[in-house]
């Protein structure tokens, strides 16, 4: 799971959702849409008791982003109207008709018009409401115009007239032309999906008011957190901030918002430089200093510098990020910001992490944001301190207490977002543990809290890093059940929710690679396993070079698998991955029973079981000990293995992989059958009919996951068994259902006896 710190930077654009600028000259002025909008304010009002209920609460919901969205071409705005009453679009196209064709008087006399509507006892619209301030300010606006810029406002909404009607013209001789219904389905789509033609650009070309862009600002960066799919793509976002800083350079807030899109795609010179800009403009037009007095320029350069501590340890230039923390920490300390502080020394928690393993800060930093009152920064603590402990092999019992203390501040202060990523680590832990259901069920819990949990901006808040891991841990464990289909239309989801330029992408494509991975390996398609290795190393180097020495463990070719899993190993140690350590020492055990070297494997499986236990890795644990009762099987002691293996053999069956089960009761089955050998001929026959049994359910768990390979053994191993008890038809049967695997998988000369999986 990923660092739940990757919240920790400083975003003033966002308080409550609503971006703080205040640096155009002009908050308002009047242009052909807004104009548009008028028309449609007033004929509104004149339709009063006409418009039926559910009309008239269409349009009221379609008012508010209209009025704060930024202009769009009159063709949109049309199609917009026609959704929610057809008839009041065609009322606002024939008034801005009469008004464009008629006389500049029409349009003078439209905007004397407007100031009836606050008239009488009971006025249409009042003057504090959303819309009369909208068109209050419009009046007054309009007011303000000299009268050459009132000649020019009228030329403008007659070509903002006019490149409609020659649009709405070349529409309709394509469709003389072509399919009507197609024509009208392909119109449909690009209205609503394809970028402004040039023609429209021109027409909309200009800049933004200061609500118009503290709504655009807002709408995307909100967006950006939540729901990253449906905001603007990284190139048409940059697009649009250009266009707006092009107007107005200064505007602090726009380059915040080009640096956290310069973070989508990891630009690192891009993002360095939209956030300098940032602050060097938050400085230049004294917004902090009106708002905070003396103090502004001080705290402006400190979060600077934290940001760009945050900005480096991101893209892991751990020296220059220590250095930008530093400056903070120092300017910090002579500011007396308690808040700063606490923000750094979690950073340098994570900064020193990379280092050496110390949680001495972090529990400091804890400590420290709970006293200063910062419950936000104080629980990130305690799950970073959670996720440390599980690393460090701590019971799940005391994980989870911890996690229920943190799970009472995020309640007592509402703390949403924390509250997913308190349930992804909970579902990441009891994964560590071996305890899959445990994880289904948390992960189960958190998808049906963000599926009730609308936010801003109309987006579900489920696009968030906790979704994303929560559901990758789904579809690992539908896959490890054998519901390939489920597992496949989970990964399709999460395609489509995160798609490969968005951050979180990463999680899901490893996870994907993994699950194709296995599910070649158990089909013995070596070679599009191998394939798939690049693609998984490129995501996580640790995990390429494992599956790599399993191909080659499955190809025969020892030596090289060997020297790989002992580097791999060495790396892993000096790490501290040790759920990485006990696979990889699992593994080379299995290589030594592959080259006939028994008695070598025990003490390799004896330090996976003790490295286990110590860390509480109780799923590993019991793989581990199926792996010492087959060594046992090998060295002749069939009983002492079921002895054991009667130890191990319900984690397994309870969380295990169907993979595994399989392999479980398959050893059972051996074991079953080499301690027959020496029962009177009545228990002898009751052990290999049991035994028989046993075989049967890990051929239904072999067939589930479509592991050929193992269910040849397994088919083997009947037949004999059927052949000593006697049972021509269900040997022949098992004979010829073992020769048609046999032929499409052809043996590598390893001996049945010495392969556990």
């Amino acid at each position: 799971m990923a660092s739940v710190h990757e919240s920790l930077y400083f975003n003033p654009m966002m308080t409550n959702g609503v971006v703080h600028a205040n640096v155009f000259g002009i908050k308002d002025w009047v242009t052909p849409y807004k104009m548009a909008l008028l028309v449609l304010l007033s004929e509104l009002g004149r339709a009063g008791s006409q418009l039926g209920l559910l009309e008239r609460r269409r349009l009221n919901r379609l008012l508010l982003p209209l009025l704060q969205g930024p202009d769009m071409p009159l063709s949109r705005l049309r199609k917009a109207i026609e959704e929610s009453c057809p008839h009041l679009a065609s009322s606002v196209h024939i008034r801005l008709k009469l008004m464009a064709e008629g006389e500049l008087k029409d349009m003078e006399q439209f905007f004397d018009d407007l100031s009836d509507s606050f008239s009488g006892t009971e006025p249409e619209v009042h003057k504090t409401s959303v819309v009369g301030l909208f068109l209050r300010h419009m009046i007054l606006a309009y007011n303000k115009l000299s009268f050459s810029q009132v000649y020019k406002l009228y030329t403008a909404l007659q070509q903002y007239f006019q490149n409609d009607e020659k649009k709405s013209g070349i529409d309709e001789n394509d469709m003389e032309l072509t399919n009507t219904e197609e024509q009208e389905g392909k119109m449909e789509k690009e209205e609503l999906d394809a970028p402004l033609s040039r023609e429209e650009e021109v027409s909309c070309s200009g800049p933004l008011s200061q609500k118009q862009a503290e709504y655009f600002l807002s709408q995307q960066a909100s967006l950006l957190k939540n729901d990253e799919t449906k905001a603007l793509t990284p190139a048409s976002l940059q697009k649009e901030l250009n266009n707006l800083l092009k107007f107005n350079p200064d505007f602090a807030e726009a380059h915040y918002l080009s640096y956290l899109n310069s973070l989508r795609v990891q630009d690192v010179f891009s993002s360095t430089h939209s956030l300098l800009h940032y602050f060097d403009r938050l400085i230049l037009t004294g917004a902090e200093s009106k708002s905070n007095g003396d103090e502004g320029y001080g705290r402006s350069l400190r979060y600077a510098a934290l940001n760009l501590a945050a900005l480096h340890c991101r893209f892991g230039h751990y020296q220059q990020a220590e250095l930008a923390l530093q400056e903070a920490i120092r300017i910090a300390q002579e500011s007396n910001d308690h808040v700063c502080l606490q923000h750094c020394l979690s950073w340098l928690y994570i900064l020193e992490q990379k280092i050496f393993d110390s949680c001495v800060l972090l529990e400091h930093s804890v400590n420290k944001s709970l006293h200063f009152g910062l419950p936000y920064l104080a629980s990130l603590g305690i799950q970073s301190l959670v996720q440390r402990r599980a690393f460090a092999g701590k019971a799940a019992n005391k994980l989870m207490d911890a996690l229920k203390d943190s799970d009472l501040l995020h309640w007592k202060h509402s703390l949403s977002e924390l509250i997913d990523i308190s349930i992804a680590q909970k579902t990441a832990i009891w994964r560590l543990y071996g305890r899959s259901t445990m994880a289904l069920q948390q992960a189960q819990t958190l998808l049906s809290m963000n599926s009730l949990e609308a936010v801003n901006v109309g987006v579900q808040q489920n696009n968030t890093e906790s979704f994303a891991v929560v559901l990758c841990h789904l579809a690992e464990l539908h896959a490890e059940q054998g519901y390939f289909a489920a597992a496949s239309e989970i990964l399709k989801h999460l395609k489509e929710r995160f798609p490969p330029n968005s951050q979180h992408a990463q999680l899901w494509m490893l996870f994907d690679q993994k699950i194709q991975f296995e599910r070649a390996m158990n089909d013995g398609r070596y070679h599009i396993a191998d394939s798939l290795v690049a693609g998984i190393t490129a995501l996580s180097s640790i995990e390429g070079v494992y599956r790599k020495a399993i191909v080659l463990k499955a190809q025969n070719q020892m030596s090289e698998a060997h020297k790989l899993l002992q580097k791999l190993l060495i790396h892993c140690q000096k790490i501290k991955n040790t759920e990485m350590v006990i696979s990889v020492l699992l593994s080379i055990a299995e290589l030594y029973w592959r080259s006939s070297c028994h008695t070598i494997a025990l003490p390799v499986l004896l330090q996976a079981l003790a490295l286990s236990r110590e860390y509480s890795l109780q799923y590993l644990a019991s793989e581990t000990v199926l792996n010492l009762a087959f060594s046992q099987l090998i060295l002749g002691i069939p009983e002492q293995a079921l002895n054991i293996l009667h130890m191990a053999i319900e984690p397994v069956l309870a969380h295990g992989a169907v993979l595994d089960k399989g392999c479980a009761m398959f050893l059972v089955a051996k074991c079953q059958v080499a301690s027959a050998a020496s029962y009177a001929q009545q228990k002898k026959i009751e052990a290999l009919e049991s035994a028989i049994l046993n075989l049967n359910e890990a051929k239904t768990y072999f067939a589930k996951v479509d592991c050929k390979e193992q269910l040849r053994d397994v088919l083997y191993f009947q037949a004999r068994l059927f052949h000593t008890l006697g049972k021509t038809q269900e040997r022949n049967k098992c004979a010829m259902l073992f020769r048609q695997l046999h032929q499409e998988l052809p043996a590598h000369g390893v001996p049945l006896i010495n392969a556990f999986k």
